[in-house]
C-alpha cells in the first residue's frame, strides 16, 4: 500500500467515514502524477471527497521529498475548509506515519487582504479625510473618538479588531466592513513602504510570507495565481501546484489581467501627487483631454482605440514618467505628509503609466487584447475603458504549469464528456511533453446514484425563450413546479431582471416565502433558505455555484434558460470570432462550452448528499431540441431524464409530502 493510500485510510478512519472508490482512485493518480512533471486533470464529482483525495498524497509527497506544494482555491468557503479542517487532519495522520514529523501548512493571500498597522496608525494619508478621528484622539470617553459616520464606525471596529487579531486577514474579521473602509487600513504591495516601515516586525502581510517560505504546503487563492501568471514572483518557490475549483481558473486569471481605466483613476493619481506637493501641468492637461475624449466614446466593444483616446493616453504616459521622476527625487525626511503618502502616489502614477502603455502597445491591433467601453445600464456610471487578454492559455502554461507537477481538479472539468476544452483553455495542450502527452484527464465519478436520486426535466413543449424573460407559458410552468415542490426551490436565472420578475410572479401566485438576490445580504438569504423548508430563493450567477444546501430545503433547482454568454459580451464575442477565423467552431468552443460549465454547476446544486432527492427543471426547450443538446447534457450530472411535466410535478409532490 502506498504512503498516500495509507494516509488517506487513516484520515477516513479518524473521520469515521466510509471507503469511496473515486477518492482512492484520485489519491493514487495524484501520487503518481507528483513523481513527474505534467498536468493531471481530475474530475471528482460532488461527494467524492476530493480535498482529502489530493491533500493526502500532496502532503505526504511534500514531507518525503522536501518539495513545496501550493494549493489554490477559488472560494473562501473551501479555503477555510482546507485550513481549519482538512489540512490539520491530514497533517496529523502524516505525522503518525512519519515518526511525529508533521507537514507545516500556511495561508497566503495578496497584500491588500491584510490589515496594515502602519496605515492604521497614521503612516499613510486617508482617501477619505475626516472619515474617522486620529488614533491619539480616539480614546475611551473622547467625543472625537465617536464615529462620525457609518464608515467611521467601521474604522473604529477595525481598530478594536487590530488589537486582538493574530492574522490581520480580512476574512477573519466578523462582522465584515465595506470595501471603502477596508481601503483605509490596507495597502497594496506597491504602496508598502517596506524596510522603512517602523512596524515591519509586526506586519501581517510580511509574517504570512515568511510563514509561506517555511511551509511544506501553502494554501492560496486563484487571484494570486492570476498575478503569478503575469510572471510576478508572488508565490514562494514550489514544485507542485494543485488547483481546486479549476473550472474557475481561466476566468480568474483573465480578470486579474483585465485593465480598467476611467477619469476617476486618472484624477486619483493627480490628487495624490498634489498632496505630495508635486504639480505636473502636463499630467493635469492630459487628464482633462482624456476625460473629454472618453465622454464621446460609445459603449460596447471597440475594434480600435479611438485616435483622441490614443493621443490622450500617449500624453499620460509621458506625464507619468515626469511625475515618477519628481516623486523619486523627493527626500522622505523633508515631507510634511506621512511617508506612506509618497508610496501611494508612486503606486498610483506607475499603475496609470503601465495601463496607458498597455492600451497603446499594439495588443489590440495584433488581436492579443479585447477593448470595450462600459457605461453601465443606460449610462448609470461614467465611461470606463476595459482591456482584457483574448487568451490566457499561454500565460498559464508558461508561468503556472511549466517545470512542475500540476493537478487541476473540480466537479466539472469534462465538458461535453471531454477534457479537451479545459486542457486547451488552461494551456495544458501547449506544454512540451516530449514523446508523451503532457496532460492526462481522469474522471473518478461520484458516489451519488444520480439517476435514482434526481430527475432532469426539460420543458420541451415551451417555445424558445425570448429576450424579455419567461413568456406566459414558461411563467405558468414556473408557478406549477414551485407549487408542486411546496417551495424548497433554488431558482437560477441568467439575468437579474428575470429573477426579479419571477419573484414578483411567485409572490402573487403562491403563499410560500420567496427571496430574491439583491433584496438583502446574500449569505443571510442563503441561511434563511437553508433554515426554512418552504422558502424559495431566486438569483443569478453567484448562486449557480459555490452554495451547498443539502437536505429537504432544496428539492427543486429551476433554471430559466441555457446560460449562454450575452451576445454583446465583448470578450466572449472576440474569442468566438478568433476560433472561427482559425477554422474552428466559435459557437461550440466558446458559447456552448461556457453554457455547459454553468449548466453543470447549476444542476450540481441539487444532489449534495446520499440522502438528497429532487428535480432539476430547465425551462428552455432548446436543451431537448437543439443540435448542440448532447454536448450540454453530457456535461451535466447524469440525472434521470424526462420531458413530461406531469412526471416532474408528481415527483415533487411526493417529496413535499414526505416527513
Amino acid at each position: 500500500m502506498s504512503t498516500a493510500e495509507t494516509v488517506l485510510r487513516g484520515c477516513i478512519t479518524q473521520l469515521g467515514g466510509q471507503h469511496r472508490d473515486g477518492q482512492h482512485e484520485m489519491a493514487q493518480a495524484v501520487a503518481t502524477a507528483l513523481e513527474g512533471q505534467g498536468v493531471l486533470l481530475v474530475q471528482a464529482g460532488t461527494g467524492t471527497g476530493k480535498s482529502l483525495g489530493y491533500l493526502a498524497p500532496a502532503m505526504s509527497h511534500a514531507l518525503a521529498s522536501g518539495q513545496r506544494v501550493v494549493v489554490a482555491t477559488a472560494t473562501l468557503a473551501l479555503q477555510r475548509q482546507l485550513m481549519n479542517v482538512d489540512a490539520p487532519l491530514v497533517s496529523k495522520v502524516v505525522a503518525e506515519h512519519n515518526d511525529g514529523a508533521a507537514a507545516h501548512v500556511s495561508l497566503l493571500k495578496g497584500w491588500h487582504n491584510y490589515l496594515c498597522k502602519h496605515k492604521l496608525g497614521g503612516g499613510y494619508p486617508s482617501d477619505d479625510e475626516g472619515l474617522f478621528p486620529a488614533p491619539e484622539a480616539a480614546g475611551e470617553g473622547s467625543a472625537s473618538g465617536e464615529a462620525t459616520s457609518e464608515l467611521g464606525g467601521a474604522i473604529l471596529h477595525l481598530r478594536e479588531w487590530a488589537e486582538r487579531t493574530d492574522t490581520g486577514d480580512r476574512d477573519d474579521l466578523t462582522p465584515g466592513v465595506p470595501d471603502r473602509a477596508w481601503r483605509q487600513v490596507s495597502v497594496t504591495k506597491r504602496e508598502c513602504v517596506g524596510s522603512r516601515c517602523p512596524m515591519l516586525e509586526e506586519c501581517f502581510a510580511e509574517n504570512a510570507r515568511r510563514a509561506a517560505h517555511d511551509a511544506h504546503v501553502v494554501i492560496t487563492n486563484h487571484a494570486m495565481l492570476g498575478i503569478a501568471a503575469t510572471g510576478s514572483r508572488v508565490l514562494p518557490e514550489h514544485d507542485v501546484l494543485v488547483v481546486d475549483e479549476a473550472h474557475e481558473l481561466v476566468d480568474r486569471v483573465t480578470a486579474q489581467r483585465t485593465l480598467e481605466l476611467s477619469g476617476a483613476v486618472v484624477q486619483r493619481a493627480t490628487r495624490l501627487l498634489r498632496r505630495q506637493g508635486v504639480l505636473i501641468p502636463a499630467l493635469e492637461q492630459a487628464a482633462d483631454v482624456f476625460d473629454q475624449a472618453l465622454a464621446d466614446v460609445p459603449g460596447g466593444r471597440l475594434r480600435r482605440l479611438p485616435p483622441e483616446i490614443h493621443d490622450a493616453l500617449t500624453a499620460l504616459e509621458e506625464a507619468c514618467r515626469e511625475a515618477t521622476t519628481a516623486l523619486r527625487g523627493q527626500s522622505d525626511a523633508g515631507e510634511t505628509a506621512p511617508v506612506g503618502g509618497k508610496e501611494m502616489a508612486l503606486a498610483a502614477v506607475q499603475e496609470l503609466h503601465e495601463s496607458a502603455q498597455r492600451f497603446t502597445d499594439g495588443g489590440l491591433a495584433q488581436r492579443r487584447d479585447v477593448l470595450w467601453c462600459d457605461r453601465g445600464a443606460e449610462g448609470t456610471f461614467p465611461a470606463r475603458l476595459n482591456l482584457a487578454p483574448l487568451d490566457v492559455a499561454g500565460s498559464i502554461a508558461d508561468h503556472l504549469l511549466t517545470d512542475r507537477s500540476v493537478v487541476l481538479t473540480s466537479a466539472t472539468l469534462a465538458l461535453g464528456g471531454s477534457f479537451d476544452p479545459v486542457a486547451r483553455a488552461t494551456g495544458a495542450t501547449l506544454l512540451d511533453g516530449g514523446d508523451a502527452k503532457p496532460w492526462r484527464g481522469l474522471d473518478v465519478g461520484s458516489p451519488f446514484a444520480y439517476d435514482r436520486q434526481g430527475i432532469l426535466y426539460v420543458a420541451k413543449h415551451l417555445p424558445a425563450p425570448g429576450r424579455d424573460g419567461p413568456g406566459e407559458e414558461a411563467q405558468r410552468e414556473l408557478v406549477d413546479l414551485v407549487r408542486a415542490a411546496g417551495g424548497a426551490t433554488l431558482g437560477l436565472f441568467t439575468s437579474h431582471r428575470a429573477a426579479q420578475q419571477a419573484a414578483e410572479l411567485l409572490r402573487r401566485e403562491l403563499d410560500t416565502p420567496v427571496l430574491c438576490q439583491g433584496e438583502g445580504h446574500l449569505p443571510g438569504l442563503v441561511a434563511r433558505f437553508m433554515a426554512e423548508e418552504e422558502t424559495t430563493l431566486l438569483g443569478t450567477l453567484s448562486l449557480w455555484q459555490g452554495i451547498d444546501v443539502p437536505g429537504r430545503a432544496c428539492r427543486l433547482v429551476l433554471i430559466d434558460r441555457i446560460p449562454f454568454p450575452r451576445p454583446d459580451d465583448p470578450l466572449q464575442q472576440a474569442r468566438s470570432e478568433n476560433v472561427s477565423a482559425a477554422g474552428g467552431n466559435g459557437f461550440m468552443q466558446v458559447s456552448a462550452t461556457h453554457a455547459a460549465l454553468r449548466l453543470a454547476q447549476g444542476a450540481g446544486r441539487l444532489i449534495r448528499t446520499m440522502a438528497d432527492r429532487g428535480v432539476v427543471a430547465v425551462l428552455d426547450s432548446r436543451l431537448a431540441t437543439a443540435r448542440y443538446r448532447a454536448f450540454l447534457l453530457n456535461s451535466m450530472p447524469p440525472l434521470w431524464p424526462t420531458t413530461d411535466g406531469d412526471v416532474a410535478r408528481g415527483a415533487l409532490r411526493r417529496l413535499a409530502d414526505e416527513r
